[in-house]
């Protein structure tokens, strides 16, 4: 059964719809702004990466404040979609049978599929044509294959730590249908990518808080030794593959304006990935690459996350343009 989360603030409206697989629903969650803007509605999705959902991401208030909260502040319609087999989304039938290896669940064809069902919603919601898409991680991935195939849906693009094609080297590592990540997991990849004799960018207070709800998002996961959440591997497998030179999109088939985000410390989105990403983006009619100095792959949830959340809103902002003239 799929979890029935608790709403994160008063004003958020919670919806279930339809996948492409039968009997299978996505969540979605919405904060609509905190003062209507006079003009065109500012609508944007937020596309989680491949190891946590919205919850965890854009709508996680650390010291009482989220990134959700700074876009409502600043006239945005807020939506977080959780993939299946994240979050209060549908699991996976095949999450409750043994992790066979010819079955990875959740790569990015499908989950581009599960974008498009949440944008052609939001769109009907709203009453527009098109809307802006902040995505992380993987779920660059799966969100660079949904623009190329629905560029008439898309308004701007935030890639923030975008995973890109890098020339193959050996064979992609194999993943399993689904995975187990413990807490442990998640403070090493937190923490992996701060270079040694650097102060940390996340407090362990804060994180114990994050991984408590972190486990809540599994009913199953403190019944398990050490205490995990399941998730479909297919984004790891993505990641693997793009990493031995087989992206899973063709960034040339996006029309819309791309930001890109990355960290400083960001060991996915290195230099080199974030010049390749930009140079592929060849039908992109504006783009940018902005680098935030003291940031890992998970800028989102550090000490300068205020740094990236300034840099998308300001892009998602149309303010790059100049003025028409009166």
């Amino acid at each position: 059964m799929p979890l029935s989360p608790p709403k994160l603030d008063p004003k958020e409206e919670h919806f279930r719809i339809a996948s492409d697989i039968d009997g299978l629903t996505l969540f979605l969650r919405y904060l609509p702004p905190n003062t209507p803007q006079a003009g065109a509605l500012k609508i944007v999705l937020y596309v989680h990466g491949g190891s946590f959902p919205s919850a965890l991401s854009i709508a996680h208030r650390f010291d009482g404040r989220s990134w959700r909260d700074e876009l409502t502040e600043a006239g945005f319609h807020v939506w977080g979609l959780d993939f299946l087999g994240f979050g209060a989304s549908d699991p996976y039938p095949e999450m409750a049978k043994p992790a066979a290896p010819e079955n990875v669940l959740g790569r990015a064809e499908a989950a581009s599929r599960q974008i498009e069902r949440a944008a052609r919603f939001i769109c009907d919601h709203h009453g527009v044509a098109k809307i802006s898409i902040i995505a992380h991680s993987w779920g660059t991935i799966a969100t660079g294959r949904f623009a190329g195939r629905c560029p008439d849906l898309v308004e701007r693009l935030v890639f923030f730590g975008p995973v890109t094609w890098r020339q193959k080297k050996a064979e992609p590592r194999t993943f399993p249908a689904w995975r187990i990540v413990s807490l442990k997991d998640q403070w090493d990849r937190f923490t992996a990518e701060v270079p040694p004799g650097e102060p940390g960018v996340l407090s362990k207070s804060q994180f114990e808080v994050w991984g408590s709800l972190y486990l809540d998002t599994d009913p199953e996961s403190r019944s398990r030794s050490p205490a995990s959440v399941k998730t479909p591997s297919g984004p790891w497998q993505d990641i693997a593959a793009s990493g031995a030179g087989d992206l899973a999109y063709d960034p040339g088939l996006i029309r819309a304006p791309v930001a890109i985000v990355r960290g400083e410390w960001d060991s996915l989105a290195t230099d080199a990935d974030a010049r390749w990403l930009f140079d592929a983006l060849k039908a992109s009619p504006m783009k940018r690459d902005v680098k935030i100095g003291r940031a890992t792959h998970l800028m989102h949830l550090e000490e300068n996350r205020y740094a990236l959340y300034r840099e998308a809103q300001t892009f998602l902002d149309d303010c790059d343009r100049q003025p028409a003239l009166r």
